[in-house]
């Protein structure tokens, strides 16, 4: 690859200089557009994405308007209008229909797959968005009027041709790679897993003696630890809302009040979204959870998720605080999270899964000697730091392959890079 020689001022901001055999088109002159309304019950409801137009997603917005859908074909290039879905668009290899906030693109004059480089690149995104309207900054839209007078740079049909052809390869190469780092840090997460479950239920020495348990999820520990339930070691108090949520708000003139959404893969529960005053506190003759406490979810979507708290705190009633009292409380949270598994294979359902307290307080723990609890926990920090250093370096590869690509598109389908 090498720059084109000869370039002319394409007098286009987003494209700067392109190669003087290069055309400049605007998009109304290459493009119509296709305004079909359909039915999603004659054209198969698609979503249009970051990734592409794909058969509707399961966890996409459903409108009770199917009648009222936008038609599209394969072949057809469609894009969302919105600015709060930036980047989603691409070539639809499909028959079927979106809904109205998207604009179709009828096959134009352009090579189907440059035009899917081009209007997927990051330029024209920002471009197209930049000819957007709205009263709110991150939510306003482009529509087709305004959008069919961008202009384009249309090279030769050949070269058009040889410009899909090379970034199809070069970003299926970038994908792959991009796919292989995200599946190690999945594998790596795994081991590091293993590694702190092996060590909270089996300890540090492999030699150690060992007894027969009656958990049957655990035949053998070692023989010099504690087996107990939980409600011996912690005190378990479930969290509420105040009625007609008064005094819960976003504002952080109070305590933290969280929920099922303030937790994250960390296990620690540094904020939360909403804060819950000292007025409501005082009337509902609330008890708070004392710092640390582990914060439990026992009910919904993500029953077993695990969070220990830094400070005084308080929850919804989806939530259990276990408050550690002859037990390190973060040795309690590496154990409790190490048998998340365990504890929602075994949870009730009607609708949802349920972990109650009178469950989780009778549930097997595993107590090692106070001074074996803090050598597992130091081996465990040290895993910790080896994955995060580890991690932080895939990521960063992560991201640079993404720039690269991003950058690879947008100076090809520009005419800054020949190939």
């Amino acid at each position: 690859m090498h720059a084109y020689q000869d370039m002319r001022d394409s007098g286009t901001p987003w494209l700067g200089d392109i190669p003087t055999d290069w055309a400049l088109n605007r998009i109304g002159q290459l493009f119509t557009q296709r305004n079909e309304k359909v039915s999603d019950k004659d054209y198969v409801p698609l979503s249009v994405t970051k990734n592409g137009v794909v058969p509707q997603l399961e966890n996409a917005a459903k409108s009770n308007d199917g009648d009222n859908r936008k038609k599209v074909l394969s072949g057809d290039y469609v894009i969302n209008s919105r600015s709060d879905r930036k980047g989603s668009s691409g070539l639809s290899e499909l028959d079927g229909s979106v809904s109205l906030i998207n604009i179709v693109l009828s096959p134009g004059k352009l090579t189907p797959k440059y035009t899917h480089h081009l209007l997927r690149s990051y330029a024209f995104q920002e471009e197209f968005y930049r000819w957007g309207q709205g009263i709110v900054a991150d939510l306003w839209s482009t529509n087709y009027q305004r959008m069919k007078s961008i202009q384009l740079p249309v090279p030769d049909d050949q070269t058009q041709q040889r410009i899909a052809d090379y970034l199809d390869k070069e970003t299926a190469k970038i994908d792959s790679l991009i796919t292989k780092q995200e599946r190690l840090l999945k594998l790596l997460d795994e081991k590091r897993q293993a590694t702190i479950t092996n060590a909270v239920t089996f300890g540090l020495d492999p030699k150690a003696e060992k007894k027969e348990t009656n958990i049957p999820w655990l035949k053998y520990v070692p023989s010099h630890w504690q087996v107990t339930r939980l409600k011996y070691i912690a005190s378990l108090k479930t969290g509420g809302t105040p009625k007609n949520n008064v005094g819960i708000n976003q504002e952080e003139d109070g305590l933290p009040w969280y929920t099922p959404a303030d937790f994250s893969s960390t296990l620690e529960l540094k904020n939360s979204s909403k804060f819950i005053n000292q007025k409501a506190l005082v009337e509902n003759k609330i008890k708070t959870f004392p710092a640390p406490s582990i914060l439990f979810v026992g009910i919904g979507a993500t029953v077993g998720k695990i969070g220990i708290t830094n400070r005084e705190s308080y929850s919804n009633q989806q939530i259990t605080a276990v408050i550690p009292k002859q037990i390190n409380p973060d040795f309690l949270k590496y154990f409790l999270h190490s048998i998340t598994e365990v504890m929602k294979s075994v949870a009730s359902y009607a609708t949802l899964p349920i972990v109650n307290n009178l469950f989780l307080s009778t549930f097997t723990i595993l107590v090692p000697p106070v001074d074996e609890q803090n050598m597992i926990l130091n081996t465990i920090r040290q895993e910790e730091i080896a994955f995060g250093k580890l991690c932080d370096s895939i990521n960063i590869h992560i991201k640079l392959l993404k720039e690269r690509r991003v950058s690879l598109i947008s100076s090809v389908v520009t005419g800054k890079l020949k190939v």
